[in-house]
């Protein structure tokens, strides 16, 4: 596989160049504000809390990686926009095991691993009805299960986590929309993906802040 290899995965995209897909592009910038925005949120509430800190990095980072793939388009691009996401799924995971459901350290890492290792397989038989999303699939059902199990213990926060997982889950249908719709409309609807997941990686910041500053 050359990573230098071009890709072409999404409607907006029309051509070889770095602005062939300006909307998916810049909309990438979202990613940047939810960062911002949770970092002052981190600085004002819990200061000594530093996994919350390296997560909002890695959001901050997920928005520059997303960018470079919707200019780049190069397969070295995607993996800097996978791996991020990667990231951020599974020590958010494991803080929200270990936090909001009280879960021992070493049974937390057993789940997240093994949640890791399932998630290809689960990918794969559902791909067949969503597609490329298939892989985010596992993610939006560990948010509804978290939240569940939390609402328990912290109804309001609780309540949160499940909104989040909501809006996660509207997001995802607009990136299963994409490819269908694209002659209807041109542009497509991936755009939409990167507005409302930086929603969602907010909210499950705050969570994780809030949480913690009681």
């Amino acid at each position: 596989m050359a990573l230098n290899e071009q890709v072409d995965n999404y409607c907006e995209r029309v051509g070889p160049d770095f602005w062939s897909e300006p909307v998916n592009a810049i909309t990438n910038a979202a990613f940047l504000v939810a960062a911002i925005v949770a970092f002052f949120l981190w600085r004002r509430k819990t200061p000594d809390d530093w996994p919350a800190f390296v997560l909002i990095g890695v959001v901050f980072v997920i928005g520059v990686g997303s960018f470079l793939f919707h200019t780049f388009a190069t397969r070295w691009a995607a993996l800097a926009d996978i791996l991020p996401i990667a990231i951020f799924i599974h020590v958010y995971l494991f803080f929200a095991l270990k936090r909001f459901l009280a879960v021992t350290w070493w049974l937390a890492l057993l789940i997240v691993v093994g949640f890791f290792l399932a998630t290809p397989f689960v990918a794969q038989v559902i791909a067949p009805l969503v597609g490329s999303s298939a892989g985010y699939v596992p993610a939006l059902l560990a948010i509804f299960v978290v939240g569940a199990l939390f609402r328990r213990q912290n109804s309001r926060l609780g309540a949160q986590v499940l909104i989040t997982g909501i809006v996660f889950a509207l997001s995802l249908t607009f990136r299963m929309l994409d490819e269908p719709i694209c002659n209807q409309f041109a542009l497509g609807t991936h755009f939409l993906w990167h507005i409302l997941n930086s929603i969602v990686l907010f909210g499950l910041l705050r969570v994780l802040i809030l949480h913690r500053a009681r």
